[in-house]
């Protein structure tokens, strides 16, 4: 249970004067504020500072401020705080009171630098570590610090540079040559009109337990946050180096998304249950067990080691393997997330030597396979995500792991279809209607490829057209009429064949062919480079439109 000294009403003033030092941990998120929540503190300035004239005591409560006694401080010297909650609004405003100071240093008198820095902003004669009053996060270190110093660097492209470059822009706007004391009163509005409540915990408290007691009330930590958090709470003398070392590539390879990807993909190798809003409660229960700095440094650097797998399998480029990067993009192309835990169960074999880059490779093309059959039979989705999630906790880990996971999709009512079961469902099976429609294209651009041409088409630059038009017209019920047998009905022949994968093709003129009449639009395709397009218009040319289905035959990837 967490015990609070303090839960106090105070100003920016009270809490910046004096020797004190406000550390926002190297666990917490980085600055980022927008300009939308920049303009609405400068708006409620603003107007606070011109209600002052005529109230001088008003104030203005902008939020709360969560403390915990920093676990370095000693009897003398610097008071030194965390910044459990609030920092986005103490470095705002540590941005604005910078602004504020050089406005008033350029246009009204130098002795506003020093007058503002000695009392809200650094620590004079105190060592370099204790020297500003407040201390980013490591990654906003350098820019607050140059907004501190007033160098060059200034007011950069960074979220901190563009705050400073607002406020200084908002001042230039508002300060009124005939009005001497108009800025004055924005700085007294800023620094003892702006009301905060200070929340200070005792020495020796929790503080991640105050961060998740906070999430439970509002602040809404990710999850990737709250277990970052809980990481660094736990290095109370490795932080700093943990975090250089390994945390910072990290962050800066994988998005705050894909941080909290990784997260689950390590979770769910051990349990398939795990669900993606159990990512910090699963994380924890199993980190709790550890008990060294060392263990959980340990944890970090296999985080690191993994991120640079997920990375790739993200971005396969960063693949350096041709095959693998070749069939990583297929997947990828396909756009299912599904296939992300086995694909890091691959990559993580092979990065521990159990696995060959041409083994995982060949399990990727069995995955792409069994994606492919199981939309050509129309059993796209069919428990797809329970057997994704499965395949890692439950291939043989003795067998080579391509014929691993070959095997284990091959068994059971996973609808890995054979080849005779391709065969009997493409003359059947509306392709069209199954899946997405960018899987569907794919198949259809895979087919082309496997023919292996000498001079390959821009197949991205081609869009799917229905021979037999989506839209029956009287010329192709004519066209259709002698091949009907006694007993059946022309709108449900049609109806049958119309989006079958045989009635399907890839081409350029999909506008000028549209509804186009048989023997134009048979002309037309047989003159198209894309060869499984010429082939089907030979096909149709001469046998009966209902044959068009075997043009693919024997295309299929392998099973």
């Amino acid at each position: 249970m967490i015990s609070v000294v303090a839960a106090r009403e105070t100003t920016l003033q009270e809490l910046l004067e004096g020797s004190k030092q406000y550390q926002v941990p190297l666990y917490q998120r980085t600055y980022s504020w927008t300009k939308t929540q920049l303009a609405r503190l400068w708006d409620d300035v603003r107007q606070l500072a011109e209600d002052r004239v005529e109230r001088p005591g008003l104030t203005h409560f902008i939020g709360s401020l969560v403390l915990a006694p920093s676990p370095s401080n000693g009897p003398a010297g610097v008071a030194e705080y965390l910044v459990v909650d609030g920092q986005q609004r103490l470095t705002t405003l540590s941005i604005l009171l910078c602004a504020i100071r050089d406005h008033r240093a350029r246009t009204e008198s130098p002795e506003h630098r020093e007058r503002i820095d000695q009392q809200y902003l650094i620590n004079r004669w105190k060592p370099d570590q204790q020297r500003l009053k407040l201390l980013p996060t490591q990654a906003d270190r350098d820019a607050y610090r140059a907004c501190v110093d007033a160098t060059t660097h200034a007011g950069g492209s960074d979220p901190i540079g563009v705050a400073y470059r607002f406020f200084s822009a908002r001042l230039l706007e508002v300060d009124d040559p005939d009005d001497p004391a108009d800025i004055e009163r924005i700085e007294d509005a800023v620094i003892a009109g702006l009301s905060l409540v200070s929340v200070t915990a005792q020495q020796g408290d929790n503080a991640h337990r105050i961060f998740e007691s906070l999430n439970n009330t509002g602040l809404r930590l990710t999850q990737g946050d709250l277990l970052r958090n809980y990481l660094f709470m736990r290095l109370p003398t490795r932080a700093d180096a943990v975090y250089h070392s390994l945390w910072l590539p990290l962050q800066q390879t994988l998005r705050p998304a894909d941080l909290e990807l990784l997260f689950w993909l390590d979770l769910v190798q051990r349990d398939a249950r795990t669900k993606q809003t159990e990512i910090y409660a699963g994380q924890q229960a199993r980190l709790d067990r550890l008990e060294t700095e060392q263990e959980i440094e340990g944890e970090v650097a296999r985080f690191a080691e993994l991120g640079a797998l997920l990375a790739a399998i993200l971005d396969p480029s960063l693949e350096s393997d041709h095959h693998v990067r070749r069939h990583l993009q297929r997947l990828n192309n396909w756009g299912t997330t599904t296939v992300y835990p086995l694909l890091l169960h691959l990559f993580e074999r092979r990065a521990r030597g159990t696995a060959t880059s041409e083994q995982i490779a060949t399990a990727m093309l069995y995955v792409e396979s069994f994606f492919v059959r199981r939309l050509l039979i129309g059993r796209a989705t069919a428990n797809i995500n329970r057997i994704l999630l499965s395949v890692v906790t439950e291939i043989d880990e003795v067998q080579p792991v391509d014929e691993a996971v070959r095997a284990y999709l091959s068994a059971g009512r996973k609808y890995y279809a054979t080849d005779d079961e391709i065969r009997a469902s493409v003359p059947v099976v509306p392709f069209y209607l199954n899946g997405r429609p960018q899987q569907r294209a794919l198949v259809l651009q895979w087919l082309e490829e496997s023919y292996g041409s000498k001079e390959p088409v821009d197949l991205k630059t081609l869009t799917v057209e229905h021979v037999l038009p989506q839209t029956a017209t009287p010329a192709w019920e004519a066209e259709l009429q002698p091949d009907l047998g006694p007993e059946e009905n022309l709108d449900e022949v049609y109806e049958s064949l119309v989006h079958t994968l045989g009635n399907l093709t890839l081409t350029g003129y999909n506008t000028e062919l549209s509804n186009g009449e048989f023997a134009m639009k048979r002309a037309k395709l047989a003159s198209s480079e894309v060869i499984s397009t010429r082939r089907g218009a030979a096909v149709a040319a001469t046998r009966t439109i209902r044959m068009i289905g075997t043009v693919h035959d024997g295309r299929w990837v392998p099973r």
